[in-house]
């Protein structure tokens, strides 16, 4: 009796295998009909008794699962992507190593357009998830935690940010990558693509000057925002540490000290902001954006004049920087506000009349010393509409009704 019932439960076995085996293949067919959510059912029908079927058949089945979830790779769910993903690994350690590496590559694809897609429509807590997901699936790939990172400092999840953050820093990860550039010889405009096919095209001589051009660190930027999440978190002193760590395994890095100064604006320190930037321009005197950023916090302070002198030398650095001109405009405008307020503090006395008349051409001369700054922004950037404005106000104080009536006629749309 205990014989004939053993030869009944093998032959249920061999029934069984062989319904796995037509459920794998019909997954499989169904597959390549791109009938994902068919290949899905049947493969949900195989998976209980996967076990009764050979190696072969279950990489099949991996296989075939890890194409059935993640479909055409577009609007796909972060959960069929993981599904996938594991699928593919499976299927790899089963001896389908190439064609499990072509689907978990295209698994990282659709996750990373996917993210792209979000960040595009400013779904950063979605982009986060997806760039997370694929650091998860690929751990080896940290840029990803990086962006995720920065997506989720977007959304305002400081508090997860951090810990992505953290970890990056704990992995020594620099973020420096290597960009593959070269002249397109028919535009004359520099591109950038994978090495294998920026060689090619410079031995077939489409493209010239190949060059290899390595990004900037990313390190002293983790640093900065560990720091400014303390900062946002009320945390100063984790702050300070935070940096002053970073600066030990970093001492020369200016970078790394420029985020430093940043972490003291941020804290509401502007002399200590103002004593770091000096220290490094120190170490780099012809950078004009360091110049150009003194400016910007000595301006804020309500040093107007040493602001403009630092403006002044970075457009000596840079004669090109827009922006050093404009606000050189405006820290020259902002005396305007303590003559204004002592002319309407006046009276109708004679005495006050001789006084309001001297201040009145002291603004004047106000903006006679700024208007060349605007006049020169203007002839570099015709449609900066800022200085357009400015210009056409002082030139309707000045009592220049040509020149403001042809700024206000450029500024409603006219030739």
């Amino acid at each position: 009796m205990k014989r004939k019932f053993l030869t009944i439960a093998l032959s249920f076995l061999t029934v069984v295998a062989i319904a796995q085996k037509k459920e794998i293949r019909d997954a499989g067919k169904a597959v390549d009909k791109g009938s994902y959510a068919e290949a899905k059912s049947l493969l949900q029908q195989a998976e209980p008794n996967l076990s009764s079927v050979n190696d072969r058949f279950k990489s099949d089945f991996y296989l075939y699962k890890g194409k059935a979830y993640l479909g055409t790779g577009e609007n796909v769910s972060v959960e069929d992507l993981r599904t996938a993903a594991q699928a593919f690994k499976q299927a790899e350690q089963l001896g389908e190593e190439q064609e499990a590496a072509e689907g978990l590559s295209g698994v990282t694809n659709a996750l990373v357009q996917s993210a792209i897609n979000d960040q595009n429509s400013e779904n950063y807590k979605g982009a986060a998830e997806k760039l997370y997901a694929g650091y998860q699936m690929n751990p080896q790939d940290t840029v990803y935690l990086y962006y995720a990172a920065s997506n989720l400092i977007n959304t305002g999840e400081y508090e997860t940010a951090l810990e992505y953050y953290e970890e990056l820093r704990d992995l020594g990860f620099t973020g420096i990558e290597t960009e593959y550039i070269a002249v397109n010889k028919a535009t004359g405009e520099e591109e950038s693509m994978p090495q294998s096919q920026r060689d090619l095209m410079v031995k077939t001589g489409e493209y010239i000057n190949p060059e290899d051009r390595k990004s900037p660190p990313k390190n002293a930027e983790i640093a900065k925002n560990i720091a400014l999440i303390h900062i946002a978190q009320g945390n100063d002193d984790e702050a300070i540490a935070a940096m002053e760590e970073a600066k030990k395994a970093n001492p020369d890095d200016i970078s790394l000290l420029q985020s430093e100064a940043d972490m003291y604006y941020r804290m509401g320190d502007k002399e200590k902001y103002k004593t770091i930037m000096e220290g490094i321009l120190e170490r780099d005197p012809n950078n004009a954006t360091l110049y150009y950023n003194l400016g910007v916090t000595t301006f804020e302070v309500g040093d107007n004049e040493q602001a403009v002198e630092y403006y002044k030398k970075a457009l000596e650095i840079d004669p090109s920087m827009t922006d050093a001109r404009l606000n050189i405009a405006a820290a020259i405008l902002a005396k305007e506000a303590a003559l204004v307020e002592q002319m309407n503090s006046l009276g109708m006395s004679k005495a006050d009349t001789k006084k309001y008349d001297e201040l009145a051409e002291q603004r004047k001369e106000i903006y006679k010393e700024a208007l060349p700054y605007l006049e020169k922004v203007m002839e570099n950037n015709p449609e900066n509409t800022d200085a357009i404005r400015t210009t056409m106000n002082i030139y309707y104080q000045l009592g220049e009704e040509d020149k403001a009536e042809a700024l206000q006629q450029k500024l409603n749309g006219g030739n």
